[in-house]
């Protein structure tokens, strides 16, 4: 479940300190009071798992581990599906920013940064990543995220809860590519079984070749 306002835990990865510094301060003026951060990406790593926060606030050059790797880090972990990711960097370079969003990452913004900018793209990333499947009905699909269960044309899907959460991050980023993570093959294995169980609704699922999977919009 993604919360918003003080309740949202986000987490600062950044290996500035004057920066991190910065972020923190914005973020608790503006109400958020979950926050934590580290300097390092193999550190901010842990932290991300131990936590499981709402947010993470990405820099892409750090010592350990960098940016792009920890975003694919984090999409390659069922746990942090909900998960949102703002990377934040000085690297402007069209296939910088491309790189980022095809990592994983739900924005890019770069340096120098406008406070009040970057925190209405905080707010507008937290709200994104609210259940967005509950009630709706994609084209016969049904998602009951609280209940775990989903049902095709009023028929129950048996789904393992790997297939679900990744049915349930297709869907509700739906037009989005879902990024497979580099010799990742469990994603592709997945995909394949989501394919079987869904029968004619799998024409859905596109595959966006070597790179991932995407849910065309219903």
């Amino acid at each position: 479940m993604v919360h918003l306002g003080e309740s949202a835990k986000i987490r600062i990865i950044e290996d500035d300190a004057t920066i991190r510094a910065l972020l923190e301060m914005a973020l608790l003026g503006a109400g958020y009071s979950d926050i934590a951060s580290s300097a390092r990406g193999d550190e901010g790593m842990e932290m991300v798992k131990r936590d499981r926060p709402d947010l993470i606030l990405l820099d892409v050059m750090l010592p350990g581990m960098d940016g792009f790797a920890l975003a694919r880090s984090v999409r390659a972990r069922e746990e942090l599906a909900a998960t949102r990711i703002i990377m934040l960097t000085a690297r402007t370079a069209p296939e910088d920013i491309v790189s980022g969003l095809e990592s994983g990452a739900d924005d890019y913004v770069t340096k120098p940064f406008d406070r009040k900018v970057l925190l209405a793209r905080v707010k507008a990333v937290l709200r994104r990543g609210l259940p967005v499947t509950e009630g709706v009905d994609f084209d016969g699909l049904r998602i009951d995220e609280s209940a775990r269960a989903a049902t095709l044309h009023g028929a129950a899907l048996d789904l393992t809860p790997g297939e679900f959460s990744l049915l349930v991050r297709l869907v509700a980023h739906r037009g989005r590519v879902f990024v497979r993570p580099p010799d990742e093959r469990t994603v592709d294995v997945q995909v394949a079984k989501l394919r079987q169980k869904l029968g004619a609704w799998a024409d859905h699922i596109e595959t966006v070749r070597g790179i991932g999977y995407r849910v065309k919009a219903v």
